[in-house]
Protein backbone atom coordinates (compact mmCIF):
# COMPACT_ATOMS: atom_id res chain seq x y z
CA UNK A 1 0.00 0.00 0.00
CA UNK A 2 2.85 2.40 0.83
CA UNK A 3 4.37 1.71 -2.57
CA UNK A 4 1.11 2.69 -4.24
CA UNK A 5 0.99 6.00 -2.30
CA UNK A 6 4.61 6.72 -3.25
CA UNK A 7 3.79 6.06 -6.92
CA UNK A 8 0.75 8.36 -6.86
CA UNK A 9 2.73 11.14 -5.15
CA UNK A 10 5.62 10.79 -7.65
CA UNK A 11 3.16 10.87 -10.56
CA UNK A 12 1.46 13.97 -9.17
CA UNK A 13 4.72 15.85 -8.55
CA UNK A 14 6.11 14.93 -11.95
CA UNK A 15 3.02 16.33 -13.63
CA UNK A 16 3.47 19.70 -11.92
CA UNK A 17 6.67 20.66 -13.72
CA UNK A 18 6.99 20.94 -17.48
CA UNK A 19 9.76 21.91 -19.89
CA UNK A 20 9.34 22.48 -23.61
CA UNK A 21 12.69 22.81 -25.39
CA UNK A 22 13.76 23.30 -29.02
CA UNK A 23 17.47 23.53 -29.83
CA UNK A 24 18.62 24.26 -33.38
CA UNK A 25 22.18 22.89 -33.41
CA UNK A 26 25.12 21.93 -31.22
CA UNK A 27 26.94 24.56 -29.16
CA UNK A 28 30.45 25.59 -30.20
CA UNK A 29 33.17 23.57 -28.47
CA UNK A 30 34.22 25.19 -25.19
CA UNK A 31 37.89 24.40 -25.90
CA UNK A 32 37.75 26.10 -29.31
CA UNK A 33 35.94 29.28 -28.23
CA UNK A 34 37.77 32.50 -27.32
CA UNK A 35 34.87 34.17 -25.58
CA UNK A 36 31.14 34.85 -25.70
CA UNK A 37 29.64 38.27 -25.03
CA UNK A 38 26.30 38.06 -23.21
CA UNK A 39 23.89 40.97 -23.67
CA UNK A 40 20.66 41.58 -21.76
CA UNK A 41 17.81 39.78 -23.45
CA UNK A 42 14.94 41.83 -24.83
CA UNK A 43 12.14 41.96 -22.29
CA UNK A 44 8.70 41.20 -23.74
CA UNK A 45 7.12 40.74 -20.31
CA UNK A 46 5.50 42.99 -17.73
CA UNK A 47 8.25 42.09 -15.25
CA UNK A 48 10.90 44.81 -14.92
CA UNK A 49 14.43 43.72 -15.89
CA UNK A 50 13.43 40.16 -16.80
CA UNK A 51 15.91 40.23 -19.69
CA UNK A 52 18.75 41.26 -17.42
CA UNK A 53 17.82 38.62 -14.84
CA UNK A 54 17.79 35.86 -17.46
CA UNK A 55 21.10 37.06 -18.94
CA UNK A 56 22.70 36.96 -15.51
CA UNK A 57 21.73 33.29 -15.20
CA UNK A 58 22.96 32.60 -18.75
CA UNK A 59 26.35 34.08 -17.87
CA UNK A 60 26.59 31.86 -14.79
CA UNK A 61 25.66 28.70 -16.67
CA UNK A 62 28.21 29.43 -19.43
CA UNK A 63 30.96 30.15 -16.89
CA UNK A 64 30.15 26.91 -15.06
CA UNK A 65 30.58 25.03 -18.35
CA UNK A 66 34.03 26.53 -18.85
CA UNK A 67 33.31 29.26 -21.40
CA UNK A 68 35.01 32.64 -21.16
CA UNK A 69 32.25 35.23 -20.92
CA UNK A 70 32.22 39.00 -21.48
CA UNK A 71 29.42 40.46 -19.36
CA UNK A 72 27.57 43.10 -21.38
CA UNK A 73 24.28 42.73 -19.51
CA UNK A 74 24.23 46.35 -18.38
CA UNK A 75 25.56 47.74 -21.70
CA UNK A 76 22.68 49.42 -23.52
CA UNK A 77 23.10 48.12 -27.07
CA UNK A 78 19.77 47.57 -28.75
CA UNK A 79 20.65 47.33 -32.44
CA UNK A 80 22.18 44.18 -33.92
CA UNK A 81 25.06 46.12 -35.46
CA UNK A 82 25.87 47.76 -32.12
CA UNK A 83 26.00 44.38 -30.39
CA UNK A 84 28.12 42.91 -33.18
CA UNK A 85 30.61 45.79 -33.03
CA UNK A 86 30.82 45.71 -29.22
CA UNK A 87 31.48 41.94 -29.24
CA UNK A 88 34.11 42.43 -31.94
CA UNK A 89 35.83 45.15 -29.84
CA UNK A 90 35.88 42.78 -26.85
CA UNK A 91 37.58 40.08 -28.93
CA UNK A 92 34.63 37.72 -28.59
CA UNK A 93 34.06 35.03 -31.15
CA UNK A 94 30.31 34.91 -30.41
CA UNK A 95 27.59 36.90 -28.73
CA UNK A 96 24.25 35.90 -27.25
CA UNK A 97 21.05 37.81 -27.73
CA UNK A 98 17.36 36.92 -27.63
CA UNK A 99 14.26 37.63 -25.63
CA UNK A 100 12.20 36.77 -22.58
CA UNK A 101 8.50 36.34 -23.35
CA UNK A 102 7.37 35.08 -19.94
CA UNK A 103 8.81 35.63 -16.46
CA UNK A 104 6.09 35.55 -13.83
CA UNK A 105 4.16 33.64 -11.24
CA UNK A 106 0.86 32.33 -12.54
CA UNK A 107 -2.22 33.54 -10.74
CA UNK A 108 -4.25 31.09 -8.75
CA UNK A 109 -3.95 28.92 -5.73
CA UNK A 110 -0.43 27.63 -6.40
CA UNK A 111 1.24 30.70 -7.94
CA UNK A 112 3.51 28.55 -10.12
CA UNK A 113 6.56 30.17 -11.75
CA UNK A 114 6.47 30.34 -15.57
CA UNK A 115 9.42 31.28 -17.81
CA UNK A 116 9.88 31.43 -21.61
CA UNK A 117 13.15 32.40 -23.30
CA UNK A 118 14.56 32.45 -26.84
CA UNK A 119 18.34 32.63 -27.35
CA UNK A 120 20.56 33.10 -30.39
CA UNK A 121 24.33 32.74 -30.52
CA UNK A 122 25.80 34.86 -33.30
CA UNK A 123 29.26 34.29 -34.78
CA UNK A 124 30.98 37.69 -34.82
CA UNK A 125 33.08 37.06 -37.95
CA UNK A 126 30.15 36.06 -40.18
CA UNK A 127 27.14 37.66 -38.38
CA UNK A 128 25.34 34.32 -38.72
CA UNK A 129 23.31 32.47 -36.13
CA UNK A 130 25.33 29.37 -35.19
CA UNK A 131 23.11 28.12 -32.36
CA UNK A 132 19.61 28.90 -31.13
CA UNK A 133 17.24 27.56 -28.55
CA UNK A 134 13.74 28.27 -27.32
CA UNK A 135 12.40 26.97 -24.04
CA UNK A 136 9.38 27.37 -21.80
CA UNK A 137 9.06 25.95 -18.34
CA UNK A 138 6.83 26.06 -15.33
CA UNK A 139 7.31 24.51 -11.96
CA UNK A 140 5.20 23.80 -8.93
CA UNK A 141 4.04 26.38 -6.43
CA UNK A 142 6.94 26.34 -3.97
CA UNK A 143 9.65 26.82 -6.64
CA UNK A 144 11.06 30.23 -7.49
CA UNK A 145 11.32 31.86 -10.90
CA UNK A 146 15.11 31.86 -10.50
CA UNK A 147 15.42 28.11 -9.93
CA UNK A 148 12.91 27.37 -12.69
CA UNK A 149 14.77 29.65 -15.13
CA UNK A 150 18.20 28.29 -14.18
CA UNK A 151 17.11 24.67 -14.71
CA UNK A 152 15.62 25.62 -18.05
CA UNK A 153 18.74 27.54 -19.15
CA UNK A 154 20.98 24.63 -18.12
CA UNK A 155 18.86 22.35 -20.31
CA UNK A 156 19.16 24.82 -23.20
CA UNK A 157 22.97 24.79 -22.95
CA UNK A 158 23.28 21.05 -22.40
CA UNK A 159 26.03 19.65 -24.59
CA UNK A 160 25.91 16.18 -26.04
Amino acid sequence: MKLMYAFVIALFLGACSTLELSVGSALPDVNQTRSITVFALDNYTDTPQAGMRASNLIEGVLLAQGYTVVNAVSIQKTMFKEKLEFARQQGSEYFITGGVSEWRYKTGIDGEPAVSIHLKMIEVSSSHVVWNATASSNDWGNASIGTTAQSMIEAMFERE
